[in-house]
């Protein structure tokens, strides 16, 4: 078994020449969302969920973007929401969520 259920890896780069990046969405912000509420709900830990920063995943067009591990599914996201819902469908549930899922 992997030290983690799942690892998830948040796009935070920025692009200082202006050019669409994951940085412009709010990325950052997010990304501290996802990993508090994992550490309120007690599922931050060993066999649970870890959140991790990325530099560019290289998804720029489909930005922002998240990957979930071990199953490598890419995700896009506008808001909080969406995040609460992949947080509760496929991080805690083992569902994933189709609706903001990208091709792999």
């Amino acid at each position: 078994m992997s030290y983690y259920r799942y690892h998830v890896f948040m796009c935070l780069n920025r692009r200082e020449d202006g050019s669409q990046c994951c940085a412009q969405y709010g990325a950052e912000d997010l990304r501290h969302y996802l990993k508090g509420r994992t550490k309120e709900l007690g599922i931050a830990r060993e066999g649970g969920v870890r959140i991790n920063s990325a530099g560019c995943l290289a998804r720029c067009d489909s930005g922002p973007v998240i990957v979930v591990y071990p199953e490598g599914v890419w995700y896009s996201y506008v808001d909080r929401e969406d995040l609460e819902e992949i947080l509760q469908r496929h991080l805690i549930g083992g569902q994933v969520v189709e609706r903001l899922r990208l091709p792999g």
